[in-house]
């Protein structure tokens, strides 16, 4: 008897010990905290009055700090984030232009516990200008273009569709002498910025159908145009249908009144081809044709 009593012990013993053996493991993580105080700082390197949305570079320096965050998801407004324990970064945007992005912190504490925090920014990105271009259009600072006079299809126009001048191109020396004493200068600073500033004598030629943008009513003329001033020129990929067989695919906006050599009411020039010593722009006129500007350097 006493022997099975020992028995039936030592069973359910065993049985207890199973038990406790097959027991889930509890672990703590301690107090879910809700991070607080979140505050997102963002320096976009080189801004300042006169240029709050930065150098060009597109870099940006962005800082968030709060009470009882882990880590921080960085989510940067143009289709990438990253995270980072420290809540500091330096992102740098592609996109060539001025462009609003929203940057979106999100701080995560303990139990996964987020705060999150949103703020708008405009980035400037200098386009990459393709350093033999620079080199060509100011000669590592600045360089000065006139009329290329003599050349036929100085001054042309065609239709919008086309990247030759299919309806007019102008003989040698064959335009009012207005057209021809401009002085177009081009210059870079250090960070690749191109500015295009034009000493027209006085008096630049317009078409008649752009006399209305700078001004004056009337017909084709010579007309006292203001140049505008030294102005900042916005470069980015051609947006016609060029091919790379008749253009370099490289356009730049002209601020203001737009005009260069002469007026069309168009700002914004494809650049067909250039060397060191020539310059063939195209641009799309007031009027709706494609016009044609060839130039030289002085």
């Amino acid at each position: 008897m006493i022997k099975n009593i020992k028995s039936f012990a030592f069973i359910v013993m065993a049985m207890l010990l199973g038990f406790s053996s097959c027991k889930k493991e509890t672990y703590s993580f301690g107090d879910i905290k809700t991070p607080t105080n979140l505050a997102l700082t963002t320096v976009i390197a080189g801004a300042n009055t006169a240029n709050p949305t930065g150098n060009g570079t597109g870099t940006v320096s962005i800082t968030a700090s709060s009470t009882d965050a882990i880590t921080y998801k960085i989510d940067f407004g143009d289709g990438n984030s990253k995270v980072v324990s420290s809540g500091t970064v330096t992102y740098k945007y592609l996109n060539p232009g001025t462009f609003d992005y929203t940057v979106t912190v999100n701080a995560i504490g303990t139990g996964g516990a987020t705060s999150s925090i949103s703020k708008k920014i405009s980035v400037f990105v200098l386009f990459e200008i393709p350093p033999a271009m620079l080199a060509s259009l100011t000669n590592g600072s600045s360089k000065v273009w006139v009329s290329d006079r003599t050349v036929p299809g100085h001054f042309g126009v065609g239709a919008a569709d086309m990247f030759f001048p299919n309806y007019y191109a102008a003989a040698p020396n064959e335009r009012a002498p207005c057209a021809y004493d401009d002085e177009i200068t081009f210059s870079r600073d250090a960070n690749k910025n191109v500015s295009l500033s034009i000493d027209n004598k006085g008096e630049s030629f317009s078409i008649g159908a752009a006399t209305g943008v700078y001004g004056f009513s009337g017909g084709d003329g010579c007309y006292a145009v203001n140049t505008g001033g030294v102005r900042k020129l916005g470069f980015s990929d051609a947006t016609s249908a060029s091919t790379p067989a008749i253009s370099t695919r490289i356009q730049f906006a002209v601020p203001g009144n737009g005009i260069i050599n002469f007026g069309t009411g168009g700002k914004v020039y494809e650049i067909l081809s250039i060397t060191d010593t020539q310059l063939h722009l195209r641009n799309i006129g007031s009027d709706g044709n494609s016009w044609y500007q060839k130039l030289k350097a002085k």
